[in-house]
């Protein structure tokens, strides 16, 4: 593991296709293992009319009903999937299968296709599907917890602005390297915010308002942009609340690891996760 916090480590704090391929290298063979012990338990389920309005299902139906952890994917607002192709999202799945929960992992609606809120929207939408169909599945409706990376925490956080009734439809919110609001639009953002006044469409107020139960994590290695929006989201809890959100600095690793990692011998972040799901359902 050491050796994989070095590389890490090596990569600095940059973005791109070859900082990607070399962090898949660095876990590629624990998640083919992964893969080959934890199989998709139901694939394509649909919650909504779009050919991306699909999620992939992992853990067993039998054995009473299960917490349900909704996963969304990163890709910067642009790319992503639920599989294994590009970040190994099906892997978050198959840990949560491997600790006894229900693991759904989404694909959403792609910018600059779909602009905001189609990726909140989606996240609305498969948290109302599951609602309604995880129970045939092995899942509990009443014990949603919903997590996101990068881009997907942004959906995550914009599913709380969209959703006034979130607190209602999900149990608490696992939100990874994400962008709530603290800083300033990027020119990529406007991939999927578009070019007009981003104030009205920034989750922020509801991140830093709602009273459902939080876990923000940021990497050591995440790019500076990432860990302000990181400090400034706890600070603004703190001020709001009287109290830090539940985080957690996730040291030895960069934004692609951060979720990446998940499902490998490092279970550093699964535990927390775990503690997180233990404390709140």
């Amino acid at each position: 593991m050491n050796t994989t916090r070095h590389s890490i480590a090596a990569m600095g704090q940059d973005l791109g296709p070859d900082v990607l391929e070399a962090c898949r290298q660095l876990f590629g063979a624990e998640q083919e293992a992964l893969a080959q012990t934890v199989p998709v338990a139901a694939r394509d389920l649909a919650y909504g009319p779009h050919e991306r309005h699909r999620l992939d299902l992992y853990g067993a139906a039998e054995g009473g009903l299960k917490p349900v952890l909704l996963f969304v994917h990163g890709g910067g607002f642009v790319l992503g999937d639920k599989g294994d192709s590009g970040w190994p999202n099906a892997a978050v799945g198959r840990m949560a299968a491997q600790r006894g929960w229900i693991g759904a992992v989404m694909n959403y609606r792609l910018a600059p296709d779909h602009l905001w809120p189609a990726g909140s929207e989606d996240v609305a939408a498969a948290v109302d599907y599951l609602r309604g169909a995880v129970a045939e599945h092995g899942g509990d409706p009443e014990r949603i917890v919903v997590m996101g990376t990068s881009a997907g925490a942004v959906h995550v956080s914009g599913f709380l602005k969209l959703r006034p009734d979130h607190a209602s439809l999900v149990r608490g919110a696992v939100l990874l390297s994400g962008l709530y609001g603290c800083t300033s639009l990027d020119p990529k953002d406007t991939r999927y915010y578009g070019t007009g006044d981003y104030a009205p469409m920034s989750p922020w107020d509801a991140v830093v308002e709602t009273a459902l139960p939080l876990l923000v994590a940021c990497a050591q290695h995440d790019p500076a942009r990432f860990q302000a929006e990181f400090l400034g989201l706890v600070q603004a809890r703190l001020a709001r609340h009287g109290t830090m959100p539940r985080s957690v600095l996730m040291p030895g690793h960069n934004h692609y690891t951060m979720a990446m990692h998940l499902g490998t011998s490092d279970r550093r972040l699964e535990e927390e996760i775990a503690a997180f799901l233990e404390d709140i359902l």
